[in-house]
């Protein structure tokens, strides 16, 4: 009948064949060993120095220095929008901010926004402002990296920076957001001074 299975004796195949280990060479074993170890050893080290690297790296920008973006044009032209820079942030822990200075600072508003303005006036010193012309101490302050078509009309002043305090504005004077605004930043505001621009390549800088 179709479909049935048949019986009869199982096939016979050809015979097993099984082979036996063979006694390894000790020479060759220590070899290996002596590979493996290698091996592990300049896995460790590499661990050591990738390990060492993110510490360094986590210390420097925790301690030293900071990348930083501009967003804004209230420091045009001397700083751009998107304009990437290296903040020192060792500067002020071993020094002070001067007249000059271009800082990273905590918007005395809401620290948990920074920006970047240029020192005008230190503890200490006299500001006022006179259809925007900046007086430090009754002296004209030298301000030709600021563009006439940037300059304001302004009055503010005169005043006497309290001490630890420091008077900042921005280059672009009649569109920044400053001291003349939202008063005067505490030094433990200033995160550091401004110390490259390193982008765009072609525009790179050390203030």
């Amino acid at each position: 009948m179709a479909g049935d299975m048949l019986s009869g004796p199982a096939p016979v195949g050809p015979p097993m064949i099984v082979a036996m280990p063979v006694p390894a060479d000790p020479e060759a074993r220590s070899r290996t060993a002596e590979r493996l170890a290698l091996v592990r050893d300049e896995l460790i080290a590499w661990f050591k120095t990738l390990a060492s690297a993110a510490v360094y790296a986590t210390l420097i920008v925790t301690f030293g220095f900071q990348v930083a973006r501009v967003e804004g044009m209230s420091m045009a032209p001397t700083l751009e929008d998107q304009d990437r820079l290296i903040v020192n942030k060792l500067a002020y822990r071993i020094g002070e901010p001067h007249h000059g200075d271009i800082v990273m600072l905590y918007y005395p508003i809401d620290p948990n926004k920074s920006f970047v303005k240029r020192v005008i006036a230190e503890e200490g010193d006299t500001v006022r402002i006179v259809d925007g012309h900046v007086y430090v101490n009754e002296a004209p302050m030298k301000d030709d990296f600021v563009p006439e078509e940037y300059r304001a009309h302004d009055d503010w002043g005169p005043q006497v920076i309290p001490e630890g305090y420091y008077f900042v504005m921005g280059d672009h004077r009649n569109n920044s957001s400053d001291s003349r605004h939202w008063g005067f930043v505490p030094k433990r505001y200033i995160i550091g001074k401004v110390q490259i621009r390193w982008w765009p390549i072609p525009t790179a800088r050390v203030f």
